[in-house]
């Protein structure tokens, strides 16, 4: 049996910062939670890293896409100054757009998929 760490996220791009072997994506995923007697958005930050094709894709992809990633997780720890730091990484191995600016994006699917 395979053992696997392995994410689904959907949300929206905040920011793209696209280089030459690697690429990094911020997106941001809202979760509902009660405050009182009424619903509040929940935000989180979650920063994507991709590469291969998945560069290409996501040069493409701009701020406020709707987008749905899936990869693994990766755990790094490694010493600075004395310390031990502790990381987690995601790593895309799939990622499409699913709307752009508020319009489902058929011409950005996965190829793979």
């Amino acid at each position: 049996m395979q053992n696997i760490a392995e994410f689904r996220l959907i949300g929206r791009i905040g920011s793209a910062e696209i280089k030459d072997k690697v690429a990094f994506l911020d997106i941001a995923a809202n979760y509902g939670r009660k405050v009182g007697n009424e619903w509040e958005d929940d935000t989180h930050w979650n920063r994507v890293t991709l590469f291969g094709k998945n560069i290409a894709r996501a040069a493409k992809m701009g701020k406020g896409d709707l987008v749905h990633a899936t990869g693994r997780v990766r755990q790094s720890r490694y010493e600075r100054n004395g310390e031990t730091v502790y990381g987690v990484d995601l790593i895309v191995d799939r990622i499409a757009v699913i709307a752009k600016n508020g319009k489902p994006a058929d011409d950005q699917r996965d190829d793979d998929a």
